[in-house]
């Protein structure tokens, strides 16, 4: 039984993105023949989250501070990701192309992806689930520790 299932919040363990969080797109869990023989998964992220807002702000001011953000995508070894009970209904399988992360086209699909985070960091308020909203909230905060 897999754990780590698409959707699922992980924070990053090892490399330049350790101690960020992200959301898995996929999960390999055999690995594939060529270049990556280990279990593994595709997980897009938040490399800079948005900037700290308090109530008083006029709500230009909000959306010029999640503006802020900028998301990573990238391959990832399974033992190098830490998952975390949170669970996010981003629909982002469709932003991410696997064929896309390759060369030019990696630019494009980080700016899809930047305009979906923001778009859920600033609705948040709109989703009905509480689990997902939960899931949401925690993924759009710095980690504390």
């Amino acid at each position: 039984m897999a754990i780590i299932k698409s959707g699922k919040v992980v924070i990053i363990l090892a490399g330049r993105h350790a101690g960020k969080k992200a959301v898995v797109i996929k999960n390999m869990e055999e690995g594939n023949s060529d270049d990556k023989r280990f279990s593994h998964c595709l997980v897009a992220g938040i490399a800079r989250g948005p900037r700290k807002v308090t109530r008083g702000m006029s709500k230009k001011k909000v959306e010029k501070r999640s503006k802020t953000m900028k998301p990573f995508v990238k391959y990832i070894n399974v033992r190098h990701v830490f998952p975390t009970r949170y669970v996010v209904d981003m629909d982002l399988k469709k932003a991410v192309d696997e064929a896309d992360l390759v060369g030019e086209k990696k630019v494009e699909v980080k700016k899809n992806l930047k305009k979906i985070f923001e778009e859920r960091y600033l609705n948040q308020k709109q989703i009905t689930s509480e689990k997902k909203a939960g899931g949401s909230t925690y993924f759009f905060q710095k980690l504390r520790f």
